[in-house]
């Protein structure tokens, strides 16, 4: 294994430091690498294996537990963010998610608000940020360039865009309050294609139609909603008709720069996540840079959440460069009883994983291999919709 200096490149949307290339491809004896003997595996695809287990030893105490783990080989698949029906606020089943764009394997991955699935966190898909993120929760961001292995970088981040732009010899910046939601009456909000085809708001505020490159206001539309989106460009819509004095210059035929924000707490670099063609959020980064993790404070999570035991979703990246992605089965005393951080983190120490986030959890929980749910969705009613995954496809 070596290390190469990542190239810089141009973002022209929002939308490395190293790339760890593997020498060797998978092998059924790859299980070596672990500090357990995880089985041997069955051959999903060139370079996925899936993995089963189910001792009970995994829990402190003991007790009945499964587990689903995917390991691949980030020379040989590519990982995409996608969303359900490939649109922002909107819910679809991970095995659905998985038949429309043919992929190899799926987990769930976001979290998101049940009622209507609009992503509770920071969520870029193929170099468009559709969510943004407030919180400086943990976050996974991923990585791809022509003829190199994928790169994955965790860390906690929040992200954010703004405005810029020149009207009468003066240059205004305005922050962005939200990114593909429901508008807030006194807010900013940006709506990117994947919002719909067009802003879906009440005709009460004001909205500017931006296309082209570089971005023009092609129109201001006062007192106006449901502005159609352009398909190279956004709309802009402010929840009230009387503007702040930034937004009251801008017009149309205004030149417009979107500019990204990243603030990360744990040293990664804003370019790092600026160059990830897609970043998915989690609520609990579990393991950075081979550092077992303690302490969420920052990300402010509920009380309770890290100790209760709970099906669960966790990416990660070991020693040796493989991605794993796990699904815990749980909320079932007689299967699984799902796993708290403490368990889930035992784990991933097993598995010698460098890097580790947990994924949404519960009822959300779901691995897909070759078109069929391969772990046990605990939801009564069957595999929940969720807003967005992760999908394995063969790398081009």
């Amino acid at each position: 294994m070596c290390t190469r200096s990542a190239p810089r490149r141009r973002r022209t949307r929002w939308l490395s430091a190293a790339v760890l290339v593997l020498a060797a491809g998978l092998s059924a004896a790859c299980f070596r690498e672990t500090s357990i003997d995880i089985g041997k595996p069955e051959k999903v695809a060139d370079g996925v294996l899936l993995y089963r287990l189910s001792d009970p030893n995994l829990l402190s105490p003991p007790g009945p537990v499964a587990v689903q783990m995917l390991r691949l080989d980030p020379a040989r698949i590519d990982l995409r963010s996608t969303l359900a029906q490939d649109r922002v606020m909107q819910l679809e089943t991970v095995s659905d998610m998985a038949a429309r764009v043919g992929a190899i394997a799926a987990i769930n991955a976001g979290f998101f608000v049940v009622k209507n699935g609009d992503p509770a966190g920071v969520l870029e898909v193929g170099d468009e940020l559709v969510s943004d993120a407030g919180l400086t929760r943990g976050a996974v961001g991923i990585i791809r360039q022509a003829g190199r292995p994928l790169k994955l970088v965790f860390d906690r981040i929040g992200a954010s865009v703004s405005l810029r732009f020149r009207a009468g010899g003066e240059e205004f910046t305005y922050d962005v309050d939200g990114i593909d939601t429901t508008r807030v009456r006194g807010k900013l909000m940006l709506y990117t294609p994947r919002f719909g085809p067009d802003s879906d708001m009440a005709g009460t505020g004001v909205e500017w139609q931006l296309a082209g490159a570089p971005l023009k206001v092609v129109e201001r539309r006062p007192n106006a909603g449901r502005t159609p989106i352009p398909r190279n460009g956004i709309v802009l819509s402010f929840g009230g008709t009387v503007l702040p004095t930034a937004l009251e210059r801008l017009d149309r035929g205004q030149r417009v720069t979107i500019e990204p924000r990243v603030q990360s707490l744990l040293g990664t670099l804003p370019e790092q996540w600026l160059d990830a063609q897609d970043i998915v959020g989690g609520a609990g980064l579990l393991m950075y840079h081979g550092r077992v993790l303690t302490d969420w404070t920052d990300e402010q999570l509920r009380a309770g959440f890290n100790t209760e035991r709970h099906p669960r979703t966790m990416i990660g990246t070991s020693k040796s460069g493989a991605i794993w992605l796990v699904t815990v089965d749980g909320r079932n005393p007689e299967t699984s009883l799902g796993m708290s951080f403490a368990e889930l983190q035992a784990l991933a120490l097993k598995l010698n994983l460098f890097n580790a986030l947990n994924l949404d959890g519960g009822g959300s929980t779901t691995m897909v291999v070759n078109g069929k749910i391969v772990n046990h969705p605990s939801d009564a009613t069957g595999p929940r919709r969720v807003s967005d995954g992760l999908v394995v496809i063969k790398r081009k």
